[in-house]
């Protein structure tokens, strides 16, 4: 048996309970991960609150946490490229059996090789809100040196992410976050700040090729005016209006993160390098109470960077 913060019915916080779980076998597919570091994304309270079941319809108990970093502990007979010991890190599949746990079950396709000079807790913070920056610049926005790029929420785990992304493809990025983030989100490599209690972006940037929206609504709406004819804008938050795109003579589009091994291990050769790094506003332990102030947290959407949870 292994220790598990589930929920057995949907509701608040206060629905995250620490129980005793069977320990995870292995698909021929599979290894399992003692879990070291796990970290927190919308999508864990956003299922809590029961917000996602027509979409996710799981049974009770249900182990929330789709951010792995760990521990090899044990191979399936397929399984071809990961070893017993291997330091790795994934965004699983989305399953019942998620990630606030002391092991999980993990896909071979869904893997990368942690590089040893990445902490488990800056690795955990990585692959959901990582591969989701990613796959909106990359594959759908298809990024070039020289873009000119408006990030929305750049001080929140994906946005933070796809800043250094973005720069390290060469792009001039613009941000919008709150002034009390401006000088670490500058770090970062952010060419033009937008403090949005005191600008409003729509005024002040114009003739950009691509926006990533984290926020929806008028924030969305508001971004079709600073794209060019021919320019992207990538939604992770809700399916922009299709009548606006066309207007604008826009592509837009609702991204869904689709996890993959093999484009995480490029997100992790540039953490390797330096090009990558997480910033990690907060970190909880283990427990109800830990797991409780985190979603807290998590549900202000004013959280700096990533909330990590430390398992190990």
């Amino acid at each position: 048996m292994m220790k598990a913060i589930v929920i057995e019915q949907y509701g608040n916080k206060d629905q995250l309970i620490e129980k005793e779980m069977k320990y995870p076998v292995p698909k021929e597919n599979q290894v399992i991960v003692e879990m070291h570091a796990t970290s927190i994304n919308p999508i864990d309270w956003k299922l809590r609150e029961g917000y996602l079941k027509e979409m996710l319809d799981f049974d009770f108990p249900i182990i929330l946490g789709w951010d792995a970093a760990g521990v090899v502990t044990e191979v399936g007979a397929a399984v071809t490229n990961f070893s017993e010991g291997d330091r790795v890190f994934a965004r699983p599949e989305t399953t019942r059996f998620g990630t606030y746990a002391e092991y999980t079950a993990i896909d071979e396709h869904l893997l990368a090789h942690l590089p040893e000079n990445i902490s488990f807790e800056e690795a955990a913070a990585v692959p959901l809100a990582g591969l989701t920056a990613r796959q909106c610049l990359v594959d759908f926005a298809d990024i070039k040196a020289g873009d000119r790029v408006l990030i929305h929420a750049g001080s929140g785990g994906v946005g933070h992410y796809a800043i250094q992304i973005a720069k390290q493809k060469g792009a001039y990025v613009a941000t919008t976050a709150s002034g009390k983030n401006k000088e670490w989100v500058e770090n970062l490599g952010v060419d033009r700040f937008i403090n949005y209690k005191e600008e409003d972006f729509s005024e002040v940037i114009s003739d950009f090729d691509i926006v990533l929206d984290t926020i929806g609504g008028d924030v969305q709406e508001k971004s079709f005016k600073v794209l060019r004819e021919g320019g992207r804008l990538p939604s992770i938050v809700q399916p922009p209006d299709e009548k606006l795109a066309e207007e604008h003579e826009v592509k837009a589009g609702f991204e869904w993160l689709e996890p993959s091994g093999e484009k995480l291990s490029s997100l992790a050769k540039m953490m390797e390098e330096g090009e990558l790094t997480s910033v990690i506003g907060h970190q909880f332990d283990f427990t109800e109470k830990g797991l409780k102030e985190a979603h807290d947290l998590s549900e202000t959407h004013h959280a700096k960077g990533k909330i990590v949870i430390k398992i190990k």
